[in-house]
């Protein structure tokens, strides 16, 4: 329903209300209260601080869409390396190895919590790792997270075991993460 949100019903409204507010000279902040099955309420606060008021109140927003450029076709073919897998030890012992090394990043992001991992703010290939909407370019290598978010694979086994050291170090979790 996140993704819903964000993708669509967010976009509409504020396409519908930007023209509108423009002529209003002042902060202020609008409040959609939607409960399935009654009239739509929009209630006016002059509180710009919201989650004061309403403690559980959660702000999305949609990631800004990225500007990629086009690689020229027809170059020299690249030869990639051979497959290669991560084994990451936790903490507590436990062992992530996935078939493949953006599983392994998938399951750690899970586990350790995708809130979490996104307060990093790491970037791969112009777009946040944790993001919240598709990226025309690379939404193949978008894997999804739950709840509207997705994972940025697109990347070498070497760039993604640096990714989960950083998140590692970031949140104060001893791991080892071996590429195998």
């Amino acid at each position: 329903e996140e993704d819903l949100i964000r993708t669509e019903i967010l976009p509409t409204l504020t396409e519908k209300i930007e023209l509108a507010l423009a002529q209003v000279k002042r902060e202020l902040v609008l409040v959609v209260d939607y409960v399935p099955g009654t009239p739509l309420k929009v209630s006016l606060s002059r509180k710009r601080n919201i989650a004061d008021v309403l403690p559980d109140a959660v702000e999305i927003k949609p990631n800004l869409e990225v500007e990629h450029t086009e690689k020229k076709k027809g170059g020299k073919k690249v030869v990639t390396n051979p497959r290669t897998r991560l084994r990451i030890t936790m903490p507590d012992g436990s062992i992530i190895e996935e078939r493949t090394a953006w599983e392994s990043l998938h399951k750690f992001v899970l586990k350790v919590g995708v809130d979490k991992v996104r307060a990093v703010g790491l970037i791969a290939n112009k777009i946040p790792l944790v993001n919240n909407t598709e990226d025309k370019k690379y939404q193949t290598a978008q894997k999804p997270l739950g709840n509207g978010w997705f994972l940025m694979t697109c990347s070498d086994t070497a760039t993604k075991r640096k990714q989960i050291l950083t998140i590692a170090s970031y949140i104060g979790m001893k791991i080892n993460v071996d590429i195998i």
